[in-house]
């Protein structure tokens, strides 16, 4: 239950808490706020400074939105209301960037000019830290955040109460609006203002939207209160779907559902079962929306997933094993596959670079036994092995693992055995892996012609329909133990850092206590059985990927990244924290 806004007496106490806390001292956690200290946490991961306000600035921006033409009306009537009252009325964007402000009193005014509370200054969270415009669109609430609750101590002489403005169509977050006034002259009436204002603006871009979207959305909404089970509605612009569809669909599977839906209305049918991208298969029926003058509103489409044993006529195919021991069909995973192979076919020695458990050494080793079933292949960690396997009793294959993490001796001598061998003309093929590449291997690496990158396993997720059934195989002894698609699916969304062998101990969790049947998300380890916030349509996927290469292209250099995608950089550090990107 939230914590009361703390009294007036009671401000030096929390004036105190904040500057323990920005000085990393254990402070009492009942002194403040729950959201506030999430939020104070947020700010200091972003490494937001406390001591000074210094925003982007965004000066190209686009004045004549749907959002602006709907408030305008509504902030101009309560600014005459509010007609020389210590009180200002702004509105931004989804990304907390300053669109408009209205301020009655000059010195408030005045004020807020500087610490840049103004047009075309972002006050995003991970630019200002705690606030009423960053923090309500951070958290997707109305949030208010008086005097010393602000991370920046400019602030704390001023109040904010900030509620986002949700689009009434799509329900996306367009914007917000913010009231701010001195902290002395705050109250929870100045929240309550803020809500009604908010809401009448959403009411104010309900009449101006299309009538097409109207149509659609009309449509939706009646079917929502006729159904219980996965609901989607979309035409050329717009995408809606409800609650259960945002739980139990993976971002993948709606854009897939999407493009079927498209396919089979044109087709003139209105039925299709689909195989997902999760291994999901699901039974959809479509319809279409008329619309104004003859035309099409968009559609609606109803979802049922199916069990195992469910419309057995629909064949689940399955692609051939391509190294064997390996699973895994993603393209990323199979490209890398071709690469170790091609490079084994060639005769060239070769370096295996990722992380932790990506599968480095197991692919070296599935690799030789395709191309050699029958030869000699050993798999050493320390130097003691590699002269007897490489000189004295040479083997077909030889895969050392963790060069890096060989001390300088150490790595200087297999650089001198690697050497005597390439003398000797000898036929072992030779790879080695590699952990951290920021470790300097001189000599080492010359001997080996390329280094292939093999993915985390979270670059190639879809790899889990076919990795988990090969470990619960392993797990439960002759496939008494299989995984529901809900279980799957929130598999799929774990950014697995420690990889494969972490989604084994995962699995080995549940088998142990669960020997056959079917997984169930509530047998799932509790940190698995969360879902992220929200799922991406179709464009924000695309765009998060291009984010990803740009960010990958430029080594992490977030100014060159934005240079590259062509937006500011204001706007793509907003993008990063909502689309999650580490």
């Amino acid at each position: 239950m939230e914590k009361v806004q703390p009294v007036a007496a009671d401000e030096r106490g929390l004036a105190v808490t904040r500057e323990r806390f920005l000085t990393a001292e254990r402070i009492e956690a009942e002194r403040v706020r729950d959201p506030i200290l999430a939020s104070w946490q947020r700010s200091r991961t972003s490494r937001v400074p406390a001591d000074r306000i210094d925003l982007p600035y965004i000066c190209d921006q686009d004045l004549d939105t749907p959002l602006i033409r709907a408030a305008e009306p509504v902030l101009e009537r309560l600014s005459e209301q509010l007609d020389g009252q210590p009180v200002s009325l702004i509105l931004t964007d989804q990304h907390g960037v300053v669109l408009t402000q209205r301020t009655g009193d000059p010195d408030l005014h005045r004020h807020l000019v500087s610490v840049e509370l103004a047009p075309g200054f972002s006050y995003g969270e991970q630019f200002v830290g705690t606030n009423g415009i960053g923090t309500a669109l951070e958290d997707g609430r109305a949030t208010h955040v008086f005097g010393h609750e602000h991370y920046a101590e400019n602030l704390e002489n001023l109040a904010c109460a900030g509620v986002p403005i949700q689009d009434p169509i799509s329900g996306k977050t367009i914007g917000a609006v913010d009231l701010t006034c001195w902290r002395k002259d705050a109250g929870h009436l100045l929240v309550a203002l803020a809500k009604q204002t908010a809401e009448q603006i959403r009411e104010a871009l309900l009449g101006t939207s299309d009538v097409r979207e109207l149509a659609l959305f009309r449509a939706y909404l009646r079917a929502c209160r006729r159904t219980t089970g996965i609901l989607l509605a979309f035409n050329e612009d717009v995408a809606m779907m409800n609650d259960r569809a945002r739980r139990l669909l993976d971002p993948a599977d709606q854009a897939v559902l999407l493009g079927h839906a498209s396919q089979v209305l044109s087709d003139g049918r209105t039925r299709a079962t689909v195989l997902l991208p999760t291994g999901s298969r699901v039974r959809m029926e479509c319809r279409t929306v008329p619309g104004p003058r003859g035309s099409d509103a968009g559609s609606v489409v109803r979802v049922r997933l199916l069990e195992s044993d469910e419309d057995g006529s629909v064949a689940v195919s399955q692609l051939p094993m391509f190294l064997p021991g390996v699973v895994g069909s993603a393209p990323l995973w199979l490209r890398v596959c071709n690469e170790v192979d091609a490079a084994y076919g060639r005769g060239d020695w070769l370096a295996l670079a990722g992380e932790k458990g990506v599968g480095k050494s197991t692919l070296a080793r599935c690799v030789h036994l395709r191309r050699n079933p029958t030869g000699r292949i050993h798999v050493v960690d320390t130097l003691g092995q590699v002269r007897l396997d490489l000189l004295e009793d040479p083997v077909d294959g030889l895969i050392i693992r963790h060069a890096d993490r060989l001390d300088p001796r150490d790595r200087l001598e297999l650089t001198e055995l690697l050497g005597q061998a390439k003398e000797l003309g000898g036929s072992t093929w030779v790879a080695i892996t590699v952990d951290d590449e920021s470790v300097d291997l001189g000599d080492l690496l010359g001997f080996f012609p390329r280094t292939v990158q093999i993915p985390p396993l979270r670059r190639h997720v879809e790899d889990l329909r076919e990795l988990v059934p090969l470990f619960l195989s392993r797990l439960s002894r002759g496939g008494q133990l299989t995984c529901s698609p809900a279980a799957m699916h929130l598999l799929m969304r774990s950014p697995w850092p420690g990889n494969v062998p972490q989604l084994y101990q995962v699995l080995k969790f549940v088998a142990r206590h669960k020997r056959s049947g079917v997984i169930q998300p509530s047998d799932l380890p509790a940190e698995y059985r969360a879902v992220a916030r929200r799922p991406l349509n179709r464009l924000e996927s695309l765009e998060r990927d291009a984010i990803l290469n740009s960010l990958q292209d430029a080594e992490g250099n977030k100014n060159k990244a934005a240079r590259l995608l062509g937006m500011s950089r204001a706007t793509l550090y907003r993008k990063i924290h909502e689309y999650g990107i580490v």
